[in-house]
């Protein structure tokens, strides 16, 4: 997806040619490997990180193309949203010390950008999941505007034929409709690169797709998406539904997403992957390409496969196999995509020395894995860390189920170290780096934890959109003090930010865990429902879920003295006396308007609505505990007081 010149077409001609074309690349990397022409005498490494762009508010910021322009470093390049970028770490010899080369590489790149988006009045966030990041964000006019993410969505869309309807559950749950894949832009990650053999391929391959799910568990970052606290790494479920083709009219067929982890070892090389691609996944695009691969290889001279990159760039396999030349030499790559960015520059190359140190070890091992372990248990593992992280229990190949931290500590960073010592790389930088893993590990406090316990500390004290927000500035704070995560304080109340600075709209304020009725519903049960959940006004929908009335408890119990006497209080429903066509606003109106409109129209109480659909509440207890803050902040207490 690199290339910019991609074709959306529908013609059945053009598509067709593209696939002539596709199939041709496959055919020339098949003789390809048949005459050996792939590098075999060196292992490189190397990273891509992406990262998010956030205003003064710590909410995503679309400048994504001012930076560019001011960084003019052909390391940085675009992502799918305007307030997205990655930066591209240089590949290095897989020896000696270049794990600390990629550390010192990653941060240069880190400072750049930061100063980079200071200058525009912004911050660089390494999180999976920025935590501030709301549907209003997700909208087309964020979208990088360039003809292959243009491309990308229209191809997606066409496809499905529907909107995107997303489902996680985790400790919340989350549903949500939206009709664009920028999505797929709530996520940033750190992907690696782990150069192999043809040779080595399958073998290693298949490793990489077990040793993925522990890596994964020590490594959560992304646990919260537009409020709701969901996986471990949200990211994972995120994704595979942010670019899935498939539409409800698929649900009965057994297809599978474009971004999968796969549901079978692979048996031979690098070829049975990419025939399953090209067999189970449609061409969404083409290019134009007068490249005769097989003219290439009679010369001598390795193709580009242009076609066969392009396709295999548009399915997202967590682990992804990747051609590429070095020094006019064709090469193979796993490409590990399953990490999240952040929350460090230490903790992501302390991830990459945790996972390039199990691969070197099984590189020397020479075991198949699928002799050892049913695939079905490499998956289960690989979503179990994404869910749990490290409360995760993982069945591994001596036919134990192991819980994650104690595979991790006890069996998997010993055979880590061994691999990294194999390998020659420095043995100062191994300790250092898988030492960070083995005390993130052991007292627990991945990304996503701390993230978690956090929010849990600082919510009860303030709006949940301003603990978002803080907890954001305190993930930038953190970063730039370089402590890898496990030496993070939890926030404390004195990091909650300025109330009058941050809370601008009714979205900020609104409070979203709600007691709702239906209009059916019976007066009594409403009375009870708001007697129990001390509410004073309920709001009440219908069956489309579509917002129709307001009831106060003053309402209430006028209507119950009235029915009461007449007898007929069991059977009246709340519509016939709640109040029709509230007063509503939008979840962007100001906190002046939703004071002024309270004023003028004499109520207690605005629902918050979009497309009809109750999204919060804003009730004179939400404004009360906004000024009481306000006040104390101007007049704080004396001592003595």
């Amino acid at each position: 997806m690199g290339r910019t010149d991609i074709e959306l077409s529908s013609e059945p001609r053009k598509l067709r040619s593209f696939m002539k074309k596709l199939l041709n690349d496959l055919r020339a990397l098949e003789k390809m490997l048949k005459l050996g022409m792939f590098e075999k005498d060196i292992r490189r490494i190397g990273a891509e990180q992406e990262f998010f762009i956030v205003n003064s508010h710590k909410e995503p910021a679309p400048v994504g193309m001012e930076m560019l322009e001011s960084l003019e470093d052909p390391r940085f390049t675009h992502e799918l949203a305007r307030f997205n970028l990655e930066m591209n770490l240089t590949p290095v010899v897989y020896n000696g010390d270049c794990l600390s080369s990629m550390e010192r590489q990653l941060d240069e790149l880190y400072r750049m950008a930061c100063e980079a988006a200071q200058q525009l009045q912004c911050d660089v966030t390494l999180a999976g999941i920025l935590p501030t990041i709301r549907k209003k964000h997700l909208n087309i006019d964020n979208i990088t505007p360039l003809q292959r993410f243009y491309a990308l969505n229209n191809a997606i869309l066409g496809m499905r034929g529907e909107d995107y309807e997303l489902r996680i559950k985790g400790m919340d749950e989350l549903t949500f409709n939206h009709g664009s894949v920028m999505i797929e832009a709530c996520n940033t990650s750190f992907q690696l690169h782990f150069q192999v053999t043809p040779d080595e391929f399958a073998e290693l391959y298949n490793w990489a797709q077990l040793v993925t799910g522990p890596v994964l568990a020590a490594a959560t970052n992304s646990p919260i998406l537009l409020g709701k606290r969901l996986w471990h790494e949200t990211r994972i479920a995120l994704f595979q539904q942010a670019v899935d083709t498939r539409g409800t009219h698929h649900q009965h067929r057994e297809r599978e997403p474009r971004v999968w982890f796969g549901n079978q070892w692979v048996k031979d090389s690098v070829l049975d992957v990419f025939r399953e691609d090209i067999s189970r996944f449609r061409v969404l695009f083409g290019i134009e390409t007068d490249e005769d691969p097989f003219e290439k290889i009679r010369a001598g001279e390795p193709p580009g496969l242009d076609s066969l990159c392009l396709h295999s760039g548009t399915i997202y396999r967590w682990n992804r196999p990747c051609y590429g030349i070095s020094n006019g030499k064709p090469h193979l790559r796993i490409e590990n995509r399953v990490l999240p960015a952040g929350p460090t520059v230490i903790d992501s190359v302390a991830n990459m020395a945790f996972f390039f140190g199990l691969m070197s070890w099984f590189s020397h091992n020479h075991q198949n894995v699928s002799d050892h372990l049913d695939f079905d248990h490499a998956k289960n593992n690989f979503f179990s860390a994404a869910r749990l992280s490290l409360d995760a229990q993982f069945h591994w190949i001596d036919g134990k189920t192991w819980p994650a931290k104690d595979l991790i500590l006890n069996e998997l960073l010993p055979l880590a170290h061994r691999g990294l010592d194999l390998s020659n790389i420095d043995q100062s930088d191994a300790k250092r780096y898988l030492g960070i893993i083995e005390k993130r590990v052991s007292v627990g406090q991945t990304g996503s934890f701390w993230i978690l316990k956090s929010l849990e500390r600082i919510r009860q004290e303030c709006p949940k959109e301003v603990a978002l927000t803080s907890l954001t500035a305190g993930m930038i704070n953190r970063q730039r003090s370089g402590k890898p995560v496990h030496e993070w304080d939890l926030m404390s109340s004195a990091e909650i930010l300025d109330w009058n600075s941050d809370i601008t709209q009714a979205e900020h304020l609104m409070s979203t865990n709600l007691f709702t009725v239906h209009e059916d519903d019976l007066i009594d049960l409403v009375a009870d429902v708001m007697h129990w959940q001390k509410i004073r006004q309920i709001a009440v929908e219908n069956h489309q879920g579509h917002l129709v009335g307001i009831v106060s408890y003053r309402q209430i119990l006028k209507q119950f003295g009235t029915y009461a006497n007449e007898g007929m209080i069991k059977l009246v429903p709340i519509k016939s006396i709640m109040k029709r066509n509230p007063v509503t606003l939008g979840p962007d109106a100001s906190i002046r308007k939703i004071i002024d409109t309270m004023n003028r129209e004499g109520i207690s109480a605005i629902p918050i609505v979009e497309s009809r659909r109750l999204l919060g509440m804003i009730t004179e207890q939400e404004l009360f505990t906004l000024a009481a803050s306000l006040f104390k902040e101007k007049y704080p207490p004396k001592k003595g007081d």
